[in-house]
């Protein structure tokens, strides 16, 4: 039985200009809106509360956004029965007086609550997590684009960082324009991103390599079309159970892993359809060729000897 290959490329037009509209958006929000920065990065309260009884996280979050702290994070530390609880900055107060307010709060339950110490975390920290992290990615890319042209060719290392700045900024953009907190674990997951679209995009290259060699008198187009198909099985397996796990873990996980599960089932998804579209789609676009594949034989020196 034959099946009939799909035409991915013949859509690329329309993708690429679904990619254009993300894009924009993405860029505009966060230009004028920016992102929504946790106190991983503005700075802020942290305050260390032992229940005399293991308590339910869902409950001591509704506590504290009924008595003005909406935007509390609660986290579990140490044992079952100690909490810390991060806030964010606020004018005119001190880190004695909100540990007193959060104490106070927490006290109305019948589980007693003992406040255990309470501190500002300077923003300074949160700057330099920034920094560091930007130089991360901007260190990630930059090897990633390296070992791509060793490994395949220049043509396809600036196809595939097209791709990762791609999903990259899109991710990011949906934090920005639904203002969802931007913090340290987000930025991790965006890391993660990278390293998933990469590995997803290196399979379709090495795909598309192996078919160049073999099938040399074929048009480009027809070639990473094949190329695709016949990875496009794998990549839906792959993300299909990533996703899975993810959305699991998105659902039961917690506030606290909210805004990590989140950006990298946005980024899965992104880094799915951009090594379909967008990594190939450029490589098609650079004119790849058979020839850009071809390897080098090494002639034999004639050394006179018989």
């Amino acid at each position: 039985m034959i099946v009939k290959e799909f035409n991915f490329l013949s859509k690329r037009y329309f993708a690429l200009a679904i990619s254009a509209i993300l894009l924009l958006t993405s860029l505009v929000s966060l230009t004028f809106k920016g992102l929504n920065p946790g106190i991983d990065f503005t700075g802020g309260f942290s305050v260390e509360v032992a229940f005399q009884e293991p308590p339910v996280i869902n409950e001591i979050r509704d506590a504290l956004a009924s008595g003005g702290f909406p935007e509390a994070i609660v986290q579990s530390f140490g044992s079952s029965k100690d909490i810390n609880i991060r806030i964010m900055p606020r004018e005119n107060i001190d880190n004695k007086a909100i540990g007193k307010q959060i104490e106070a709060i927490l006290n109305n339950s019948a589980n007693a609550v003992e406040l255990r110490g309470s501190e500002f975390v300077s923003p300074q920290v949160g700057d330099e997590l920034t920094e560091q992290g930007g130089l991360a990615m901007l260190y990630a890319l930059m090897m990633i684009m390296i070992y791509i042209i060793f490994r395949f060719q220049w043509k396809f290392a600036i196809g595939a960082v097209v791709a990762l700045i791609h999903d990259v900024i899109i991710t990011m953009g949906v934090f920005s324009v639904f203002q969802i907190s931007f913090d340290l674990a987000v930025l991790a997951a965006i890391l993660a991103v990278v390293g998933y679209s990469l590995n997803d995009t290196i399979v379709v290259f090495d795909r598309i390599r192996e078919n160049f060699r073999l099938r040399r008198k074929e048009q480009t187009l027809d070639i990473i079309n094949t190329s695709i198909n016949q990875t496009i099985s794998r990549t839906i397996i792959t993300s299909g159970t990533t996703l899975l796990v993810l959305f699991t873990l998105y659902i039961i996980g917690g506030k606290s892993l909210e805004g990590f599960s989140l950006a990298l089932i946005i980024g899965v998804v992104i880094g799915t359809y951009s090594s379909i579209y967008v990594a190939t789609t450029s490589v098609l676009f650079l004119d790849v060729s058979a020839t850009d594949l071809m390897l080098i034989k090494k002639e034999k020196v004639d050394d006179g000897m018989p």
